[in-house]
């Protein structure tokens, strides 16, 4: 299997490379994004064996077909040291929960910082580890959050042999747990840094140092965003899990709703649903923040400012700059590249905006990939958690009750909707409170983590300021 960049020119052959060197690259040296030159296509008979496997043994199966220069092996280890029910808390790994009218929520968020970043992020720290042990290397990660990507990538890496993470977060515009999970880190390798801006500043930031091709070489700056790859492959994986666990029978079709900001999580189903998993809709549900929304209703995609980005209570999808987004655009474009550039690069940089509306391929945004869009918002968030408290005893997390409200928007009769969960409901105690009138269950461990001592750095929304402290803490 070979990768290409979303922003490959189509006038030449575009340069194509193998997994491991895409694992510890992120970014294509164009600016582009890696995606595999094709989506492999899996059969009714494949799908039938796989029915019967464990987590470990199902992501084995799917991410082989994207990793061919990785021992066989060495895959297969590595996958079942990452998904165990001792990391996981339960032998399904992702176990559905039925809510009700057809729709059934997947918990994504047993892991170790109880997000749905872990399903990938313990994947890529060990990958890392391996890849790096085998060629006797280091690694810089720099990287972005919202809030639950940085824990779940320092998590991964705590303590991982040669590698260090440097991970920027918006000041201020995380929950308290969040903060807590992340900058109560004493791990030498850990590097906190709070942006003096928001999320998309911190984003710009990893791009504009990623693409400093002479710095990204002489300090080996790799990424854990879901720019990079790896990740969103193993996101993939939960897509089959959730069907499987939903259906009795191949011809039996589901469709997903997925909380989203930057796209990743959603791509992971574009990704699926185009290796073939019999998937109806894939719909995105947005907050305030509503550039996916806008765009798949609208064909208009138009990057909001760091000033008109609102603060939510459902912070982790506050974000204006889908990066992920780039991906699909380059499928619906029929994979050329130097539209997506001129769309990209060039069109947003100049006017902050670019639309499809008026082309014939945004019909196929629905018509052919299966998408649809709906927001929810602060109001909609309070009764979507009090009623899936008061019907069915589920505690559910804001950005889950921002998927619960948009999927109950698009239910259809005879198709179970399955709503991926974003986080457990204590990293947003103080939105659960509001609502319920009481406080979320802590899970055991998390005791008194706010009072923890807080190790992290502020910096301005900077690219150099970023690069002189990579600079500085690098032995």
């Amino acid at each position: 299997m070979h990768y290409i960049s979303t922003r490959a020119s189509s006038g030449n052959l575009p340069e194509r490379k193998r997994f491991c060197e895409i694992l510890l690259e992120g970014l294509a040296p164009d600016g582009g994004l890696y995606l595999p030159e094709y989506y492999p296509q899996v059969n009714d008979d494949m799908l039938t064996q796989w029915r019967r496997l464990s987590y470990a043994e199902l992501a084995f199966e799917v991410i082989s077909l994207y990793i061919d220069d990785i021992p066989a092996a060495d895959l297969k280890a590595i996958c079942n040291k990452t998904y165990t029910q001792q990391v996981f808390g339960s032998k399904e790994i992702v176990p559905l929960r039925p809510l009700g009218d057809g729709l059934y929520l997947e918990a994504l968020s047993n892991g170790p910082t109880l997000a749905f970043k872990d399903m990938a992020m313990q994947l890529l720290g060990n990958l890392f580890e391996y890849e790096l042990a085998r060629r006797g290397e280091e690694l810089n990660i720099l990287g972005a959050t919202s809030g639950d990507t940085g824990s779940a990538a320092e998590y991964a890496m705590r303590g991982k042999k040669g590698v260090r993470v440097f991970m920027t977060s918006p000041n201020g515009r995380m929950s308290p747990f969040q903060q807590a999970q992340m900058f109560s880190l004493q791990d030498e390798n850990i590097h906190n840094i709070a942006i003096d801006g928001v999320f998309d500043d911190c984003q710009d930031i990893v791009k504009a140092v990623s693409n400093d091709l002479a710095f990204k070489r002489q300090y080996k700056i790799g990424t854990v965003n879901s720019i990079n790859w790896a990740r969103l492959m193993a996101q993939v994986v939960y897509y089959f899990a959730g069907y499987f666990q939903a259906t009795t029978s191949n011809a039996e079709k589901v469709s997903f709703t997925v909380p989203s900001g930057n796209f990743g999580n959603v791509c992971a189903g574009h990704v699926a649903r185009s290796m073939g998993l019999p998937i109806d809709r894939l719909v995105v549900a947005t907050n305030e923040n509503d550039v996916l929304d806008e765009f798949f209703r609208t064909g208009i995609y138009r990057v909001r400012t760091s000033a008109d980005t609102m603060e939510t209570s459902s912070p982790s999808m506050d974000i204006s700059k889908a990066s992920n987004f780039e991906r699909f655009v380059f499928d619906l474009l029929g994979r050329d590249g130097g539209r997506v550039r001129a769309l990209f690069h060039d069109q947003i940089a100049s006017q902050g905006s670019f639309e499809l509306g008026a082309d014939p391929v945004f019909a196929m945004a629905a018509g052919r990939y299966g998408f649809v869009s709906g927001k929810s918002l602060h109001a909609d968030r309070l009764a979507t958690i009090r009623d899936t408290w008061q019907r069915f005893g589920t505690m559910v997390d804001t950005h889950t009750a921002d998927g619960v409200k948009v999927a109950r928007e698009h239910l259809q009769p005879g198709v179970p909707m399955i709503v991926l969960e974003t986080a457990l409901p204590i990293k947003f105690a103080a939105t659960i409170e509001e609502a319920l009138g009481q406080p979320p269950v802590r899970p055991a461990g998390f005791e008194g983590i706010e009072a923890l001592p807080k190790r992290v750095k502020l910096l301005p929304a900077d690219a150099a300021a970023i690069k002189q402290y990579i600079t500085e803490n690098v032995h």
